[in-house]
């Protein structure tokens, strides 16, 4: 018997992110897809937040945001990342690390035409990560896009996805008494087999 027989089974960690994922869909109260995205500044100073994972490809991790953001000009600059995924109704989490690169732009068109309206504009709106003088210059600023871009703008250059190209992952399950499960995969480029390695708790 495997000993990543249960939930740790299959031989694609994509698969089993798909999979995990979709049971934490089933048992999360608020955003299953909800990821800590870390990334580090030009002195190597770390930097952490939350975003959305949007989509699992056969060969990375896909989430959007405005590249001109800090998180933005992070990855551009340092081209790596790493991730956390953690369900605490299912008791489980997800890391991955690995290279970072943006989408084709035909895929940030069309994430961003699948978007509600108002988000769309607010793309538009947010110089994000600079001084905001108020929340009510903000939203003046969306009044007017509304108008001046219509009911369907087109996406602003300086905002679409990335993907990371993982080369590391982590699958975690709590264990008791703390004896936890851990499995590490990794390899060096896509076109390689995965290694997998149980790790201690």
């Amino acid at each position: 018997m495997s000993d990543r027989d249960g939930i740790f089974a299959g031989g694609d960690p994509y698969a089993l992110l798909r999979r995990w994922l979709a049971e934490a869909a089933e048992t999360e109260p608020n955003d299953p897809e909800a990821m800590s995205l870390a990334t580090v500044d030009e002195t190597g100073l770390p930097n952490v937040r939350v975003v959305l994972l949007k989509d699992i490809d056969d060969d990375g991790l896909v989430f959007f945001t405005n590249y001109e953001s800090a998180k933005g000009q992070e990855l551009i600059t340092a081209g790596k990342a790493a991730i956390v995924l953690h369900w605490k109704s299912l008791r489980r989490q997800v890391r991955a690390r690995g290279t970072v690169a943006k989408v084709p732009a035909e895929r940030s068109d069309a994430y961003y035409r699948s978007r509600a309206l108002q988000s769309r504009l607010g793309a538009w709106a947010s110089q994000q990560s600079r001084p905001l003088p108020s929340r009510g210059s903000l939203m003046a600023d969306v009044a007017k896009l509304t108008v001046s871009k219509g009911p369907n703008p087109p996406r602003p250059d300086y905002w679409g996805g990335f993907k990371i190209d993982v080369t590391e992952f982590e699958f975690w399950a709590d264990g008791a008494f703390r004896l936890h499960d851990r499995f590490r995969w990794t390899r060096e480029i896509a076109q390689e087999n995965w290694s997998v390695t149980r790790l201690y708790p």
